[in-house]
């Protein structure tokens, strides 16, 4: 990632652009490495794995070879849309996601599960049934960020329920984590242990959909189902300290004021992150450099952002944003000259609009988008959710300032094995450029800055994350 950083200072310095450079900021945790990771079943039939390792997890000692078990925790009901018949809350081609379980019903699990585990590789949870997908899937992102579940004290919520079992296994003397990919086509989505701390987890990996549903048919059949691994991770005690990129086009008449546009630069390790989020920061740059390259003198200050931390929680884009702007609570003088962030995270076409503040304020953007109306850009509109969630774009609306997101149609390849530069389509990040430029240079050129909710109006702050 810092290499990558330090590439985007150079090639927008290259181009023109202004101050770039790298903006630390704590990450407060080391960096992690996966270098090498095999896996296969050694009895009672010889097959390959085909998994991904979950980062901030530690290494096998070598080679372990060791018998299979699988446990299954309590779960909580389904929500009442899913009851009903809805989404409730449906994952990516996976069922609906359950509420939580109770913490009784979960602390009574864990304590007769953990002597069972010691030695033993361990398969979380039964295999997932995925109906067979014979047509090309799409995933749309909400524009608006959900409302947060409510908290219900007697249960645990899901990063709980994730840390309790790896303390257990821990605790037990487990060989190995296995989880289940529970996707379809293939796909595997490996993100990150909670705990960002490697002595709080065993090796922990996702393996493939059907093959952990074979493990699972081979264990129902009676047999001692015997699997190898051999995980070589490693941790950067340098990778505390992570970096946001910046750079700006100065402006002129208004130059103090400032439009920002940005994406995220860090991605996951299953795959190369081409869709989720190098194309995404490529659409910026590229705005950036059209900008630039036009001659364009705007009245305001443009800056652009890749932001760093991303994948594990908007960590970098949120430190900028307490850094330089503070919130609607308590404010910093640079907040009262903000003026709207365009972010970009993945690939695909830009269609829908969402902006953080009154209704006027997507009015303004409007003319704008709608010129690209050919290019299949329709609504963009006004919401008033502070909840934290999703994209970069939140960090700024959680602090009640105008983030701006488009919504994509992202293939589903983000976050999974097969996020590569196969899944990017050319033609869409090259319009996606010239849309977000035209916006930027609208909200850089106006007379008058975004409207924002007036102070009595603002919602209030959202404590709990839709993550």
């Amino acid at each position: 990632h810092e290499a990558a950083a330090k590439w985007a200072v150079s090639q927008m310095t290259a181009w023109g652009l202004k101050n770039a450079h790298l903006e630390p900021w704590d990450f407060g945790h080391p960096g992690w490495l996966n270098e090498s990771a095999t896996g296969k079943i050694v009895a009672p039939v010889k097959q390959n794995l085909k998994f991904e390792v979950i980062a901030w997890t530690p290494s096998t000692k070598g080679a372990v070879t060791g018998s299979t078990m699988q446990v299954v925790p309590p779960q909580g009901p389904l929500p009442p849309a899913a009851e009903a018949g809805g989404r409730g809350g449906e994952g990516r081609g996976g069922p609906p996601v359950r509420l939580g379980p109770l913490k009784q019903d979960f602390d009574k699990w864990l304590a007769e599960t953990q002597p069972t585990v010691k030695g033993k590789m361990v398969m979380i949870g039964k295999w997932t049934v995925l109906p067979a997908n014979y047509t090309n899937p799409s995933q749309v992102w909400p524009v608006t960020p959900p409302a947060p579940p409510p908290e219900d004290p007697t249960r645990y919520r899901p990063q709980q329920v994730a840390e309790k079992i790896d303390a257990m296994l821990v605790a037990g003397g487990a060989m190995m984590r296995i989880n289940d990919a529970a996707d379809g086509e293939g796909m595997i989505v490996a993100q990150q242990h909670y705990g960002l701390d490697e002595t709080t987890a065993v090796p922990t990996v996702v393996v493939r959909n059907v093959d952990y549903g074979r493990m699972e048919r081979l264990m129902a059949d009676g047999d001692d189902v015997k699997l190898q691994f051999d995980i070589v991770n490693h941790s950067y005690s340098e990778g505390k300290t992570s970096y946001n990129v910046i750079a700006e086009i100065p402006g002129t008449d208004k130059a103090d004021e400032v439009v920002m546009l940005g994406g995220h630069l860090d991605s996951w390790h299953g795959g190369t992150g081409a869709v989720d989020n190098a194309i995404g920061c490529s659409v910026i740059m590229e705005a950036a450099r059209l900008i630039q390259w036009a001659g364009v003198k705007p009245r305001r200050t443009i800056r652009v952002a890749l932001w760093s931390g991303e994948e594990q929680g908007l960590y970098g884009s949120q430190a900028y944003v307490k850094q330089h702007f503070g919130t609607a609570e308590d404010p910093k003088p640079e907040g009262a000259k903000f003026n709207g962030y365009f972010n970009v995270d993945g690939s695909g076409r830009l269609r829908l609009g969402g902006i953080f503040g009154p209704p006027e304020a997507a009015a303004i953007l409007r003319p704008v988008f709608a010129l690209f109306g050919d290019w299949g850009v329709g609504l963009i509109d006004a919401h008033a959710s502070r909840a934290l969630g999703y994209f970069d774009s939140t960090s700024f609306n959680s602090a009640g300032l105008p983030g701006i997101d488009m919504d994509r149609g992202n293939p589903v390849t983000g976050h999974t094995n097969l996020d590569t530069y196969e899944r990017i389509i050319p033609e869409d990040a090259q319009r996606n450029a010239a849309i977000i430029a035209a916006g930027v240079l609208h909200l850089a050129n106006r007379d008058e800055m975004v409207p924002r909710f007036e102070k009595y109006k603002m919602p209030a702050p959202v404590k709990v994350p839709t993550f």
